[in-house]
């Protein structure tokens, strides 16, 4: 009998041991794991089947420095590519480029959610010549993924860097899950900052875990461990369909938290509160998963369920700037809402929003253009969209925020909102200025401003407003 073996199962085994046994050291004693180890946390038990195993035959460049290929998460097919960090720091060569392009192809074929899992010091300059200005150069990694965009769900848990022009790999998927202290994103490493700006920095001031949750909002979730990023991964992929034609995969309802919700909500209208208290008594019990949760915190962005169905749920929160609206939010719900579009995930607006912010820095900053794109994205959402009004909506928050005229399906209304162009005590300063500051006795100009606010509230009834079929 043949034997068509050999010393195949010695050199498989050497191949996905990876790089020196150093490298493996020093990962651990950073708290990482090996690229198999990740595939194997991330997928159900023995559905993993590798992919392009061979691909470089240099036995110092086992797989090339990157694993791929095709398992299922909780029953679901999906395509994996995750760096090996012991072999050339998960830099690319040529191999690692065709490969992962060839993965993020057969997601596309396949219609099934493709995850990165992302180590890597970025492209090996000696290889340039071949990874980097072909038709399947590196660009077309970043071609597929954005063709990909909006029809397969895409998913990065990043464990250590993602270096120069592989920092967009992160930047074109749809969450970004980043390990504390580990992680990190950025075009110029800081030797290359320094060369060019003469600034001096570090990685982790420049671009790293909390950088990018917090400031630049790129990253999604702030992780403590990789287990937690692998997890944040998992759950996020459960709310989600295999693909844009398909609906969103439902659950066995749960009730929600046995929240008062007429107690969380204060009775005045400038009294900040937390709307995450209130969300937890409308929907399923421990259902939500926030998304971007440290960066612009004045809009909570979330999935969660109700009666097991999958929502996406913006939602201002007045316990951060009051619920205003920058710049920063409106690009938070306007990618929030593109993605729940795309995957068919019904959107519930919860409105308690006094407007968008105003003064030279907003505008210099382009919050009107920044806005637009938010309410532009309500307006192009063809998934059902549910508004309530939970205390204001004043102004463009209105329209921000799936108000009447954007198309919902329904507006409700708790019985104290209030729908206007702007709230009372700014409507009566901009319309009586002259005449209060005319008035000399203070307790007679009291009167008179709470006479007008009076007025003005009267006119915005919220009865009144529902018999004129607003709400």
């Amino acid at each position: 009998m043949v034997d068509f073996s050999g010393d195949y199962p010695a050199e498989r085994a050497r191949i996905e041991r990876g790089g020196a046994e150093k490298y493996h050291q020093a990962a651990a004693a950073a708290g990482k794991y090996h690229a198999r180890e990740r595939i194997r946390r991330l997928c159900d038990p023995d559905s993993f089947r590798e992919d392009a195993l061979w691909a470089n035959p240099d036995p110092s460049l086992p797989a090339d420095g990157v694993v791929v290929g095709s398992a299922t998460v909780q029953g679901r097919p999906v395509r994996i590519v995750a760096n090996d960090s012991t072999v050339k720091a998960g830099s690319w060569g040529a191999r690692t480029v065709e490969k992962i392009i060839r993965t993020i192809e057969a997601a596309q074929l396949e219609q099934h959610p493709i995850v990165y899992l992302v180590d890597s010091a970025g492209a090996r300059i000696t290889d340039q010549v071949q990874l980097f200005p072909g038709r399947r150069g590196a660009g077309r990694i970043f071609h597929e993924q954005v063709r990909a965009s909006g029809k397969i769900p895409q998913a990065c848990a990043l464990f250590g860097p993602s270096a120069a022009g592989g920092a967009y790999i992160p930047a074109f998927c749809d969450i970004v899950a980043m390990v504390d202290g580990n992680a990190s994103m950025y075009l110029g490493s800081p030797r290359m900052v320094e060369m060019v700006t003469g600034e001096k920095t570090t990685l982790e001031d420049m671009g790293g875990a909390r950088v990018h949750t917090e400031l630049s909002g790129v990253g999604h979730f702030l992780c403590r461990n990789e287990d937690e990023a692998i997890a944040d991964v998992r759950r996020w992929l459960s709310y989600l369909p295999a693909n844009w034609t398909q609906p969103a995969p439902v659950r066995a309802a749960r009730p929600p938290l046995p929240v008062d919700l007429a107690a969380v909500v204060p009775p005045s209208e400038s009294a900040p509160f937390d709307m995450h208290a209130f969300l937890d008594g409308l929907v399923d019990q421990g259902s939500v998963l926030e998304v971007q949760a440290r960066w612009a915190g004045e809009l909570m962005t979330a999935f969660a369920r109700l009666d097991g169905r999958p929502v996406g749920v913006v939602a201002n929160n007045s316990a951060v700037r009051g619920g205003v609206l920058f710049s920063d939010s409106a690009d938070k719900a306007a990618r929030f809402v593109n993605t729940c579009d795309a995957f068919n995930v019904p959107l519930l607006f919860l409105a308690d929003v006094p407007g968008f912010m105003v003064g030279s820095a907003v505008e210099h900053a382009g919050i009107i253009r920044h806005g637009a794109k938010m309410i532009a994205a309500v307006a192009e959402a063809t998934v059902p969209k549910i508004c309530v009004v939970v205390r204001k909506a004043y102004g463009a928050g209105l329209y921000s925020m799936a108000g009447p005229a954007f198309g919902s399906d329904a507006v409700l209304a708790l019985p104290t909102a209030r729908i206007a162009v702007m709230g009372a005590e700014a409507a009566v300063n901009a319309v009586y200025a002259n005449k209060i500051a005319a008035i000399d006795d203070p307790a007679q100009r009291e009167r008179f401003v709470a006479d007008r606010r009076a007025e003005y509230v009267a006119d915005v009834d919220l009865r009144m407003l529902a018999g004129e079929l607003v709400v």
